[in-house]
């Protein structure tokens, strides 16, 4: 049984639920799930069965218990029982769960005659409907309702069992070689660092799902005031603009943003929406990724020239559930993961008269103060930065007075948002040329609409020189 039909039967069962373990008794069912749990694959799907087959029934709060030691215990902790036994313990203090009624489970045709024969025994009364699903008492975004899985797969149109494999309830993205069973295409982009971005593509189906969980739930939950990227109404040029004509300008990088976000944080966003757990399991699924084994063993080769711990952390991450970079809606998860570390930046830059500004992994700080103080700066941004979850990349840190070129994401700021002059002239010069001899001279035959777009980037910043390219622009004779 996948998480999605549990998720439904957990929905049903939740107003069982009517105390909480005492302290006994939870810390011996803590035990004892840890060394069942133990016993078997340390993969979501087997962790969450040891545990229903221990109790001999799936509570309501068994998936999100799974999900919650996959997240703390990357690897099974065969030599920790005790350790995890007290993070199993942990969450049952925090999740107030108790003893729920325990429905028996099918059992198979007996002989004529026997108790399994008789109806009466054999038809379990009627389970009672899901209570109606109401938003998280302390927002009112108006995120689309989803009391079950099956209300889930009803909206989008698909059976359980589709719901479940689109959601890799299995795990198997990891394991299978079959393009056809995998719901993502692979690809790896080389990088200066010489370890390659992995991009991680949705296919069509499961991509229009993404989008909808974004446009339906997603873009509904506001972001923080400091995360400029990814957000409705802000862009590249508003985070440039904040640190325009500043003294010192000093950028920061996140190593590897998307991968850094893993399955349980996620998981967590959707809970904090108020979505029941077995509903935020499916949507996590949803959203979320393994990197097949043999795609990153390909990519590994290829990266010979990389730093081996850059490497084999960035294969770690792939190898565990987390944001895939190339779905709709790793950005605006990504985003509502940093919240709290932009508050805390936001923070720490208000306290030394700063600035501070994110456009998805680039950390932006400005003000006078830097000119003495950025290195103890870095380093408390470091500390911040690594207690969220995330990681700085130090080899991109980049720190520019006022006398030298100073850009953000590309932009130049030093006086106003501007291109740098360099791209400027040779656009240009491109254009000039192009106007002259027909645009196949320059080799912009068939890229038209990519040339009037880099124009209208460059109006975007500076109209003077935007009008000065348009008119160039429109001098071409792209048939020839």
């Amino acid at each position: 049984m996948g998480i999605a039909q549990h998720g439904a039967v957990g929905a049903r069962r939740r107003h069982d639920e009517a105390v909480m373990y005492d302290d006994a008794e939870r810390t011996g069912i803590a035990f004892e799930l840890a060394r069942a749990m133990l016993a078997g694959p340390w993969r979501l799907p087997d962790i969450a069965e040891a545990g229903a087959a221990h109790l001999a029934h799936w509570p309501s709060w068994l998936d999100a218990l799974a999900l919650h030691v996959v997240s703390v215990y990357r690897r099974a902790p065969a030599r920790h029982p005790g350790a995890l036994a007290v993070v199993i313990e942990a969450f049952l203090v925090e999740h107030g769960a108790g003893p729920e009624l325990r429905q028996p489970l099918p059992c198979p045709p007996g002989p004529a005659g026997s108790a399994a024969a008789d109806p009466a025994a054999a038809v379990a009364p009627p389970a009672p409907p899901a209570p109606p699903w109401r938003p998280h008492p302390r927002h009112d975004w108006p995120v689309v309702p989803i009391p079950s899985p099956i209300a889930l797969a009803d909206t989008l149109e698909l059976s359980d069992g589709q719901l479940a494999w689109l959601a890799d309830v299995r795990g198997l993205e990891r394991t299978v070689e079959a393009e056809r069973l995998r719901n993502y295409r692979y690809a790896a982009v080389p990088r200066r660092s010489g370890l390659p971005r992995v991009i991680e593509a949705p296919k069509l189906r499961l991509k229009e799902i993404q989008r909808w969980i974004l446009r339906e739930i997603l873009d509904h939950v506001p972001v923080h005031d400091a995360a400029q990227g990814f957000a409705r109404g802000r862009s590249v040029i508003d985070h440039a603009r904040l640190h325009t004509g500043q003294a010192v300008l000093l950028s920061l990088d996140l190593a590897d943003f998307f991968a850094s976000v893993s399955a349980g944080r996620v998981f967590g966003i959707f809970q904090t929406l108020g979505y029941p757990s077995e509903v935020a399991h499916v949507l996590t699924g949803l959203t979320t990724n393994v990197v097949p084994q043999h795609v990153w063993e390909v990519v590994r080769r290829t990266a010979a020239g990389a730093a081996v711990q850059p490497r084999f952390w960035l294969g770690r991450q792939l190898a565990t559930p987390h944001l895939p970079q190339g779905a709709p809606t790793s950005p605006a998860l990504a985003n509502l993961a940093a919240f709290r570390l932009d508050r805390r930046l936001s923070g720490l830059a208000a306290a030394n008269g700063l600035r501070y500004s994110r456009y998805a992994d680039d950390l932006t700080f400005s003000g006078g103060r830097l000119r003495r103080g950025w290195r103890r700066l870095e380093a408390m941004v470091s500390t911040i930065v690594r207690e969220e979850g995330f990681a700085l990349n130090r080899a991109k840190t980049d720190l520019r007075t006022h006398a030298a070129r100073q850009s953000v994401c590309g932009i130049v700021v030093n006086a106003a948002p501007n291109v740098p002059r360099g791209e400027y002239d040779r656009l240009k010069a491109i254009l000039h040329n192009a106007g002259r001899h027909g645009a196949a001279s320059q080799g912009l035959a068939g890229r038209r609409a990519e040339v009037q777009g880099r124009v209208a980037w460059v109006a975007s910043l500076n109209p003077e020189r935007g009008e000065k390219l348009r008119a160039r622009f429109a001098a071409i004779d792209w048939e020839a």
